[in-house]
């Protein structure tokens, strides 16, 4: 066996499924190849295996010998991925198998998102499904479809789909922490529509790129303050066209609502003596983003080519509405929880802004666990935009998980930690969408607790899991599962 083939970790049986997994192409929208995979094995192992309208898939294995008086538990996961790569890079979600291999302490994938985020967790609940020697109770292993692009699967749940009084949501990315609440989330759609114009005679038409940027999870990293490709390339493209009369031809940066852009791309145009002036500012604003990032990116590229002439131009009026709106448009960390300063109450990722010769498109995505703040920040967001004449839309709104400090799942597994680990676990507020806010409204009575191995850059292609905190994870499980209390 390979070297860097990951079915050689332990646990083995764990490490072998997510490697199946990665086989299976799943990014988000995409659900058909990986449920099919899903209701295979479920029947394969002659267990009750149930699939709903949306693609959710429910697997159910009794207890086994001695575990039949304990509450049933619903281990919980999603089922896609988040599809990143760089622009460098050939991959094709839909039909490539993700290429997973070992580095050092941790398991990566070759330039694309990993999908340990949530492909460990599933790989988790499958390993107990197939298990013929591990302790457990009544046992629903319930996988959720699309829960990336916006929760989909656990917002089609229908009622009486789940028989547990327990859940257990396997993901979260940082090992020794149990979640217990997380951040609301809404979307915001804007639009700028326009009729291209002509290209001004003797102009020529230039390309700019911005890449290099680490991005990473909207939720998660967006702590970390991290450079975000669209706001930067919009502080470029505010002075090339306030004093140096470049034009604006189309714009694409970002990629996907909840994945920090890291990477942008602009075709300007500028009257032909003014290339040099362009080129000086191309430099100037590299050494001034990387500057600015030093501590926070590992090097920012901001480059520029001749290219084509393009078929036409934005409207000046539209071009500069956009600039304006999309550097007045806050992003990033909002406010923090005043309880809990370390912790982000309220943030904003503008994500993706593009154009394609009739229409811009920005999505942006909304976070907070105070639903007033969430509505504060959407007010300010709008107001921007249509301030610049855009139409701006809200969807895809979903609640937060408001913490239980008393939830008795959350007593039982700091004891099990403490008693495995020799130290308690770190009780969490995540600013991030989990499942359990939306699973938490079609099952109010629920006792809900989320934990997982540490993940690191989750959406981007950085990506990676570490491997002894898998270990650590699983052993966890196993032993939170012994003592499950028994039914009422």
């Amino acid at each position: 066996m390979d070297a860097n083939d990951i079915r050689q970790l332990n646990p083995k049986a764990l490490w072998n499924n997510f490697h199946r997994i990665a086989q299976v192409p799943r990014p988000s929208g995409k659900k058909d190849e990986i449920g099919r995979f899903l209701v295979g094995f479920g029947q394969s192992l002659g267990l009750e295996t149930l699939q709903d309208e949306i693609g959710n898939v429910l697997i159910r294995k009794p207890a086994t010998p001695g575990m039949e008086n304990r509450k049933a538990v619903i281990l919980q996961a999603h089922m896609d991925m988040v599809p990143q790569k760089n622009s460098d890079v050939q991959h094709d979600f839909e039909k490539d198998p993700i290429k997973a291999y070992i580095d050092g302490e941790w398991v990566k994938a070759q330039s694309t998102t990993l999908g340990a985020d949530n492909g460990i967790g599933l790989a988790a609940a499958l390993t107990l499904l197939e298990s013929k020697d591990i302790p457990h109770p009544d046992l629903e292993v319930f996988v959720t479809v699309d829960e990336e692009t916006g929760m989909f699967g656990a917002f089609g749940l229908q009622p009486n789909f789940l028989q547990g009084e327990i859940l257990l949501n396997l993901d979260s990315e940082d090992e020794g922490e149990l979640y217990v609440g997380c951040a609301g989330g809404l979307d915001a759609n804007i639009t700028f529509r326009y009729r291209e114009e002509a290209v001004p005679e003797g102009d020529v038409a230039l390309k700019v790129s911005l890449t290099g940027l680490k991005g990473g999870h909207s939720g998660m990293d967006i702590v970390l303050q991290r450079a975000n490709a669209n706001k930067l390339m919009f502080r470029f493209l505010r002075e090339a066209v306030a004093e140096y009369e470049a034009r604006l031809a189309s714009i694409d940066g970002g990629s996907l609502r909840n994945a920090i852009p890291r990477e942008a791309f602009a075709v300007i145009t500028v009257p032909a003596d003014g290339i040099d002036d362009i080129i000086g500012l191309v430099e100037e604003y590299r050494e001034l983003f990387n500057n600015e990032y030093r501590h926070k990116e590992a090097h920012i590229d901001l480059n520029v080519e001749e290219v084509p002439l393009p078929d036409g131009l934005m409207p000046e009026e539209i071009q500069d509405d956009l600039i304006n709106a999309v550097t007045a448009c806050p992003d990033g960390v909002f406010r923090f929880i005043d309880d809990v300063p370390d912790i982000v109450e309220t943030s904003n990722n503008l994500a993706i802004v593009k154009s394609n010769g009739s229409a811009i498109e920005i999505k942006s995505l909304l976070r907070s666990s105070v639903e007033s703040r969430k509505e504060e920040l959407a007010d300010m967001i709008e107001s921007v935009f249509s301030l610049a004449g855009a139409k701006v839309e809200f969807t895809g709104g979903y609640p937060g998980w408001a913490p239980n400090m008393q939830s008795p799942i959350l007593q039982t597994m700091k004891k099990v930690y403490l008693q495995k680990f020799g130290k308690e676990p770190k009780v969490m507020i995540i600013h991030a969408g989990l499942e359990c806010g939306i699973l938490s409204t079609h099952y109010p009575k629920m006792d809900m607790i989320s934990f997982g191995p540490t993940i690191r850059h989750p959406h981007s292609p950085d990506e990676k899991v570490n491997i002894a905190t898998v270990g650590k994870f699983w052993e966890y499980l196993l032993a939170t599962l012994e003592e499950i209390p028994v039914k009422a």
